[in-house]
């Protein structure tokens, strides 16, 4: 499947609904939500533990379907996609940065971010490309010197860094970012959010879920949910714009 890029919404939910069974009383993650962002958008979400926004990123992700409601990404249908379509889709289409970095311990940095080039099922590039598109990604963020350093031989905001890279090697068309300055310190966060700033005046759509004001304030649009449903959704009045 290829997006439709005239549609200027890189998402569109309406009325999503998550239920876990967690025995007696089921329990409602999502409640309804209705959400749509623009391509190119930079949106914070935010919210008390239990308040739905790390289930809403795992169904932007495609890493949980909802139990109601319909999910588009560039106006394609997640919902009807197959098990195949939806990896796909999790590799060419969607970047994720999580907190806990998620790198491959054995596996340089470089390595690290070929593997979603590896993975990719179609357009297939040769082995010098996909060296060639990783450094240039690696690059990017500022560890062209550390191309072959393993995870253990970086610090957390070096490792951050690679996985940033490894997100958009593949050039997504949505970037997801879970708690992304969750491990680090103060001065690494701020060049973190700097990198992702950088990025979304490139025009890359980011989403990212935080509990910190001041994370969230790096953001251009800020929603705040309670109980699984969106209590506030706007303009960010306090958005501080940092270089990378």
């Amino acid at each position: 499947m290829e997006p439709n890029t005239k549609v200027t919404s890189v998402i569109q939910v309406e009325q999503l609904v998550k239920v876990y069974d967690t025995g007696e009383v089921p329990l409602r993650a999502l409640d309804g939500v209705t959400l749509e962002i623009a391509r190119g958008e930079f949106v914070a979400i935010m919210g008390h533990s239990g308040s739905g926004k790390s289930t809403l990123m795992n169904v932007l992700g495609a890493l949980d379907h909802p139990t109601e409601g319909h999910y588009l990404l560039e106006g394609e249908n997640v919902g009807e996609m197959d098990v195949e379509e939806l990896a796909d889709l999790r590799n060419r289409r969607i970047g994720f940065i999580f907190q806990s970095f998620n790198l491959l311990p054995r596996l340089t940095a470089l390595q690290n971010v070929m593997l979603p080039i590896r993975y990719r099922v179609e357009n297939r590039v040769t082995a010098d490309e996909r060296e060639d598109v990783s450094i240039a990604a690696l690059e990017s963020v500022g560890l062209g010197e550390r191309l072959h350093h393993r995870p253990n031989q970086l610090s957390g905001g070096q490792q951050q860094r690679v996985a940033i890279a490894r997100a958009l090697v593949n050039q997504p068309s949505l970037l997801l970012a879970d708690e992304p300055t969750g491990n680090l310190d103060s001065k690494s966060s701020e060049e973190i959010m700097g990198i992702i700033q950088t990025l979304n005046r490139q025009g890359v759509t980011i989403v990212m879920v935080t509990h910190e004001s001041d994370v969230a304030n790096h953001a251009r649009r800020i929603i705040h949910m309670k109980d699984g449903k969106i209590l506030s959704d706007g303009k960010n009045g306090n958005h501080q714009e940092r270089a990378a």
